[in-house]
């Protein structure tokens, strides 16, 4: 457990293409903490998108994050795949509003980094051993 949380405190401690879903096996049990992972993986989609958009030369920083966290979580089944589907939601969602780099796409990237870091904090005191 406190892999996994350092883990996603991690993700966002630093500042192309969505991911593919692997097919989907057995259910696995959703975790208390499911619906909090889920929306850091749909933050790390909007990163991913619009830091590329915005020139932040970063390249898969942000897919990569998303790669560790997926990697220290190790979900199978419906929660892997809700978990890049939340990611793949948040850079769709963006690549759909976003042509360009604006104003507006500068506060939702500070916004997704300051609640991306409200989260893994949260995670962390709350069920960090």
């Amino acid at each position: 457990m406190r892999k996994r949380l350092l883990a996603a405190t991690l993700l966002l401690a630093a500042c192309s293409a969505p991911f593919q879903a692997a097919p989907a096996r057995a259910q696995d049990a959703a975790a208390p903490f499911d619906g909090d992972l889920q929306r850091l993986a749909e933050l790390l989609g909007t990163l991913h998108y619009l830091r590329g958009l915005c020139g932040a030369n970063e390249g898969a920083k942000w897919r990569n994050e998303m790669q560790a966290l997926i990697d220290a979580e190790t979900p199978s089944g419906e929660r892997r795949a809700r978990l890049i589907a939340s990611f793949n939601r948040g850079y769709n969602g963006f690549q759909q509003t976003y042509r360009t780099c604006t104003p507006a796409a500068h506060i939702a990237i500070k916004r997704a980094i300051d609640e991306g870091a409200k989260i893994s904090r949260d995670l962390t005191a709350r069920y960090a051993n």
